[in-house]
């Protein structure tokens, strides 16, 4: 999209829950997470407030699979809870009862970049059901999915023990700062 003489562009991150809660009671989906979430909304908050040439370098929306909710985006007041998925079956259950596949797809059409940052068996499960037809992806996953990545146009960045990593982080910031 066009804004102010610059292209400005749209960014959803993607990550899943933790079981590091933040906040008793309510808070933002942003609030809520710590542990290896912190370091993707490390990420969402430079990119939120990056500048090129004067002018706010992109739009940021930040959304957490949740086990209890489903997708919901960072700026929700959500609570905390006690259980959080951690494998496959987990992931699988929370999918039929929430439909989180669902909302992303729908969501995610209306993003130039959707950065992804979910564990192995969940991002399978995406690329399964084609939840993101829209958009550009780049995917910080394990390497058994990047020749997929790769047949779909997308970036494939590795995941190696964290959720993003800093190699990672630097790398997803000049993409987008290179298509700004």
């Amino acid at each position: 999209m066009k804004t102010g003489g610059t292209n400005l562009r749209s960014v959803l991150v993607v990550t899943n829950d933790s079981t590091v809660f933040l906040k008793k009671g309510l808070a933002t989906a942003f609030e809520m997470f710590g542990g290896r979430a912190a370091e993707i909304k490390k990420l969402v908050t430079k990119l939120d407030n990056a500048k090129k040439d004067g002018r706010k370098m992109c739009d940021v929306s930040y959304g957490v699979i949740s086990t209890r909710f489903g997708f919901v985006h960072g700026s929700l007041v959500i609570t905390n809870y006690e259980e959080v998925m951690s494998k496959k079956e987990d992931y699988e259950r929370v999918q039929k009862e929430k439909d989180y596949l669902g909302q992303l797809n729908q969501i995610s059409m209306y993003f130039d970049r959707v950065i992804v940052c979910v564990p192995k068996d969940m991002f399978a499960m995406m690329l399964g059901d084609e939840t993101f037809q829209h958009g550009k992806v780049i995917a910080v996953t394990c390497p058994l999915f990047q020749g997929e990545c790769a047949n779909r146009g997308w970036v494939f960045l590795e995941r190696k023990g964290s959720r993003l990593g800093t190699r990672n982080a630097e790398e997803i910031f000049r993409i987008i700062e290179n298509e700004s």
